[in-house]
């Protein structure tokens, strides 16, 4: 019996690794956009975005146009991650996404409570960029996974 245990070794492995890889990937993305949002859209005057209490005492200085990009961020962040470990995880796929989904919805809840902001992007950032986005990887990757091999070489054709 020694070889089960093995591979199940190796598929618990396997997924922690997957597992982390998400983690790191979606919180790159997360930041990669969150840092071109601040390039695209300048912060209002005077706010400094390298300072948690900057950032909390002038939070009611942000427009709407401020949010789009951190919203961008907490969605798509949360999206690859979850479709990255969807589609490489050996097994407990749709588990392992929306498990990546809940850490990415604490941090947003853990984003809320240092930062404040308005209640509209808190609750649109909390009830669509996190869960239904990693439900959306996971069946994204579902489908990649279960596409034919040849598709791609169909579809290029």
């Amino acid at each position: 019996m020694p070889m089960a245990t093995d591979t199940l070794v190796e598929n618990l492995l396997r997924n922690s690794l997957v597992f982390l890889a998400g983690l790191v990937v979606g919180s790159a993305v997360n930041m990669g956009l969150i840092m071109l949002g601040s390039a695209i859209v300048p912060a209002p005057e005077g706010v400094d975005v390298t300072s948690m209490e900057s950032l909390r005492a002038s939070m009611h200085l942000f427009e709407p146009h401020h949010f789009v990009f951190p919203f961008l961020g907490h969605a798509l962040g949360t999206l690859v991650g979850a479709a990255l470990v969807a589609r490489l995880a050996i097994s407990s796929q749709f588990g392992l996404a929306m498990a990546i989904g809940v850490l990415f919805f604490i941090g947003g809840v853990t984003n809320i409570l240092q930062l404040g902001g308005p209640i509209w992007f808190n609750a649109i950032d909390l009830i669509l960029a996190y869960l239904p986005m990693a439900w959306l990887g996971a069946k994204i990757a579902k489908r990649v996974r279960s596409a034919p091999e040849n598709s791609v070489s169909t579809i290029a054709s």
